[in-house]
């Protein structure tokens, strides 16, 4: 019997997990789209933000959460420890060997053990050449000879393993042949990578190569472009921990690294191998110093792998910035992230690099002349979430519906049906309008004394079912009066001043919204007004932007919303006006605008005149001020008392509540 094994799925993003829905997405960047943020701009917003969770998919960062983290990581390996370990352990390991020879010669009286002492006296305090002149000497002491054997094998393996990460081990035998297999390695390599610069190096190559060597590359490379990559990061991050020492230093450990490899007949295949990866990757920061703070002397491996992940994680910080001409999600590199962050942090970038992409596909976003623009869709969407905001405030005691029985196509059903009558436009309810016919046919069956498959019922022959004109059922709705709305929105530049512009806009996006498509019935028109007024279509609204002018001309925006109304006389007349000043401005005969501050004679008896107009069209003009002013104050009272219509002074986040409330309520009572 076969026995299987159940856990967590660990391989990257959940394969069962639901799609991501790009419309949380847009709704997350509607805030700052309302409040005038271009949609790139709000789409990069985004990608610091991150995205919630929402439909059972989980939570993933954004480039600010992996920016912490880089530089969290960063701090941390700068605090591992000092990069002249190897330096300070060569020199130790040096002193204790030349302590005991000196212990072994010191109770001979002979003159070759004075002639020795007189050898370790003169040896220069640089260490590599101290090492270099000790390289032939004839150790008296079994423990000197030890320690200094201790020392070369030191050096050997972590420069070496600073160059191939991985390659201590094989140099942990002292077998002779263990170093002539780096040495083959080593012609090997470079042998590839000429062949490669000459055109004529294939997969084949390399994985023959693999086969034979693959145990001194513990990162795995699938390819020679893999593996230069990581020898090329190495290599640069040593000449880095070099250039990070002081003068001194430096000419100790490369005077140390020189010695090794000439002793190990590795110089010169070393020197091409250099020239090789420099030419390979002149991207990569050569020669420049790092700073490391720990207290602790690291080994030359050590500190070339710390510094070769500051490396990266320096680059990776530059992309998740993404604060230079030209960034793009594709410039982060998904294998540096796996590296430095774990493969959560690439499924976070994946999740983020998508967005803009199904943005695009999915038709929410399109791009012109290099910029992001939303599409109708994406503005529909926009509308759907601010009324779902301004729902979310309004008491549900205070929705309803406003119906008016005997409705035909537009109205709403209202879950009842009756028999068809001649002239109807309901739709058709299938399902009784069939077991209308079914059980006629069985009470003609019955009556007839014939068998299922008697002629003349609602059961044919073959099984079907006949219908007749006393079968069908039609299904009831209700009708719902036709209102023609007009919201007259204030774009003078005070609207962005006092922090109510973006308001304005959800707000009309959300009445929009609602009109619509609860109320497709009713028409609406959105009217913008600064020293001139215009209509304005939902596919604008989004992006808005305010006029930096003079002039809040509201006699013009009543002139656009009363032929509006005109055009639509038998329906119920709705004017909102949403404004945080009075009228400065109105419009001459010749079509101009004329502005005053404080505002002319002629512009507030125009404005009234044309008040008094939409009083005599039926038409209650209800005011919503954004703005505690005295002149605005009376102004609208005094609007309000030549209409009739109501005043309300209600603060930006709840503007939406209280224009929706308003609309609904008028609907109802006319309703």
């Amino acid at each position: 019997m076969s026995r299987y094994r159940y856990g967590a799925y660990r391989e990257g993003p959940d394969p069962l997990a639901p799609p991501y829905d790009v419309r949380a997405a847009l709704d997350s960047m509607g805030d700052s789209i309302l409040e005038g943020t271009s949609p790139g701009d709000a789409l990069r917003e985004l990608m610091r933000r991150g995205l919630s969770p929402h439909g059972g998919a989980p939570r993933r960062r954004g480039l600010d959460d992996l920016l912490r983290q880089v530089r969290e990581r960063r701090r941390e390996l700068r605090g591992q420890g000092r990069l002249d370990g190897t330096l300070e352990q060569a020199r130790a390991l040096l002193d204790k060997a030349i302590g005991q020879e000196r212990a072994a010669l010191f109770p001979d009286p002979s003159d070759d053990a004075r002639l020795r002492e007189a050898e370790l006296d003169a040896l220069p305090s640089d260490t590599a050449q101290a090492v270099r002149r000790l390289s032939d000497y004839d150790w008296r002491s079994p423990e000197a000879r030890q320690t200094f054997q201790e020392l070369t094998d030191l050096l050997r393996r972590d420069i070496l393993d600073a160059q191939f990460r991985g390659i201590k081990q094989s140099l942990e035998n002292p077998d002779p042949r263990a170093m002539q297999r780096v040495k083959d390695m080593m012609a090997a390599l470079n042998e590839m990578l000429e062949k490669d610069a000459r055109g004529e190096h294939t997969q084949e190559d390399f994985e023959r190569f693999m086969r034979e060597y693959g145990d001194m590359f513990p990162d795995n490379p699938r390819n020679l472009d893999e593996l230069v990559d990581s020898l090329a990061r190495r290599a640069a991050a040593m000449d880095r921990l070099l250039a990070s020492l002081t003068p001194e230093q430096r000419a100790e450990l490369g005077g140390l690294m020189s010695q090794v490899l000439e002793d190990a007949g590795l110089a010169m295949e070393m020197s091409r191998l250099s020239d090789s990866l420099r030419l390979r990757r002149p991207d990569l920061a050569w020669g420049s110093p790092e700073h490391m703070n720990g207290d602790d002397p690291l080994g030359m491996s050590d500190a070339t792998t710390a510094l070769a992940e500051l490396a990266d994680l320096a680059d990776l910080e530059s992309a998740l910035r993404q604060d230079y001409p030209g960034a793009r999600m594709d410039d982060i590199d998904e294998e540096a992230v796996r590296r430095a962050l774990g493969r959560q942090a690439v499924d976070d970038i994946a999740a983020l690099r998508r967005i803009e992409a199904e943005l695009e596909r999915q038709g929410y976003l399109v791009r012109r002349g290099g910029s992001l623009q939303l599409t109708p869709k994406a503005v529909r969407r926009l509308g759907e979430s601010a009324l779902r905001k301004v729902f979310a405030q309004v008491d549900a005691a205070r929705k309803g519906d406003h119906d008016q029985p005997d409705a035909g196509q537009g109205g709403e059903l209202t879950g009842a049906s009756r028999e068809w009558r001649f002239g109807d436009e309901q739709p058709i309810d299938v399902v009784r309008t069939v077991g209308n016919a079914v059980r006629r046919g069985e009470r003609l069956r019955v009556q007839s004394g014939g068998g299922p498959d008697a002629p003349g019922g609602g059961a044919g022959m073959n099984g079907g079912v006949r219908l007749s004109v006393e079968d069908f059922e039609v299904l009831e709705t209700e009708r719902r009066t036709s209102a023609a709305v007009c919201l007259l929105v204030d774009l003078s530049y005070s609207m962005v001043l006092r922090g109510t512009w973006a308001a304005a806009k959800q707000t009309a996006l959300a009445l929009h919204s609602l009109v619509t498509t609860k109320y497709p019935q009713d028409t609406i028109k959105i009217i913008g007004f600064s020293n001139y007024a215009r209509e304005l279509r939902a596919t604008e609204m989004a992006d808005l932007d305010w006029d930096m002018v003079q002039g809040t001309n509201l006699h013009h925006a009543l002139l656009i919303a009363g032929r509006h109304l005109d055009k639509h006389p038998e329906y119920e007349p709705i004017v909102l006006v949403v404004t945080d000043g009075e009228p400065t401005a109105h419009l001459r005969r010749d079509g101009s605008s004329l502005f005053d501050y404080p505002p002319s004679p002629e512009t507030l008896v125009l404005t009234l005149a044309e008040v008094d107009k939409m009083t005599r069209r039926g038409a209650t003009l209800n005011v919503f001020m954004l703005a505690d002013d005295g002149r605005l104050l009376s102004f609208v009272e005094e609007v309000a008392r030549r209409n009739g219509g109501r005043v309300f002074a209600p603060s930006a986040d709840r503007l939406g509540e209280y224009v929706v409330s308003d609309y609904l309520r008028t609907r109802r009572r006319a309703g």
